[in-house]
């Protein structure tokens, strides 16, 4: 049974503007009944300030769902349209005193109607589903674009997470290996944000310094290490591995003779992935290079 705070509770039981708003002037509705949630959120906006005057929702869905809709509406009237897209998911969830990590996809939905609903205002077109970007996980009609947001979002990590902030996933599982490689493409890029500038080069008549101890070498060589490490525990069991790149925060790797197709891949990427972990003391990505050919 999920741990659920007292606000939570009271949203549930006591929803905040739930019902029909006659004279919403934008309507933004996401999900499905078919895939267990769905949210319909309507707006009265005044159309010389864009300040949000009313707010009513219309859900389907657990108590969770109608909690972070109860929770959203009372989070953005008085807002301006503007003010109102920058509120997160995240903010959604810490205004009901946090909700369970297996539920935060429903602060997801809300947050999705609002941007929905202001598409709507605005004229313009939202693309619910998976017009946007390759569908991923056809259970729940979830698409790259979605997962790829919440994950630089929320800074997610695992398909766990993923699944929880979005439901991918969650049903029959075919759509994991995907979100690894969303996973891994949103890491990289946010890596590649966060990497500092290269120091300017030194003048031809400046001293040059020794390379300090810990630097890009001294990873390389931890990596080796730990895949070193490895081999012989796979080649007991006629497998191999090898390290072809590193990325940055992701390593990639080949896998050899056994462990090619094997049912338990995932464990032997996720167990090699905890020792460099552990190694490295930085979290990192172990990413099979036939997943990306």
């Amino acid at each position: 049974m999920w741990d659920y705070t007292d606000t939570v509770k009271d949203h549930f039981f006591n929803p905040r503007n739930a019902g029909e708003l006659k004279d919403a002037n934008a309507t933004g509705e996401v999900g499905s009944i078919s895939c267990g949630d769905a949210l319909r959120l309507s707006l009265k906006v005044d159309p010389e300030t864009e300040q949000i005057l009313e707010a009513t929702f219309q859900t389907f869905g657990c108590g969770s769902a109608i909690a972070s809709s109860s929770a959203l509406t009372e989070i953005i009237k008085g807002k301006t349209l503007d003010e109102a897209l920058a509120v997160s998911n995240q903010e959604i969830a810490d205004f009901l005193g946090g909700l369970p990590p297996e539920k935060m996809h429903c602060s997801v939905m809300g947050q999705e109607a609002l941007q929905a609903a202001v598409a709507n205002y605005r004229g313009e077109t939202f693309c619910d589903g998976h017009e946007e970007g390759d569908l991923v996980c056809k259970c729940f009609a979830i698409d790259s674009v979605l997962i790829e947001n919440v994950v630089r979002a929320n800074k997610l990590t695992t398909i766990e997470e993923v699944t929880n902030y979005t439901k991918a996933g969650g049903a029959c599982a075919s759509c994991h290996e995907k979100i690894e490689h969303l996973i891994a493409k949103v890491l990289g890029q946010v890596a590649a944000e966060v990497a500092p500038e290269p120091a300017p080069a030194p003048a031809a008549s400046a001293h040059i310094a020794r390379p300090k101890p810990g630097g890009k070498l001294a990873r390389m060589k931890k990596i080796e290490a730990v895949i070193a490490e490895v081999r012989p525990i796979l080649q007991q069991d006629r497998g191999d591995i090898e390290l072809v790149d590193v990325d940055d925060v992701i390593v990639f790797v080949k896998l050899l003779g056994g462990c090619v197709g094997c049912h338990m891949e995932k464990m032997t990427l996720a167990g090699i992935e905890q020792k460099l972990q552990a190694a490295l003391g930085e979290p990192v990505q172990v990413v099979p290079v036939s997943d990306w050919d």
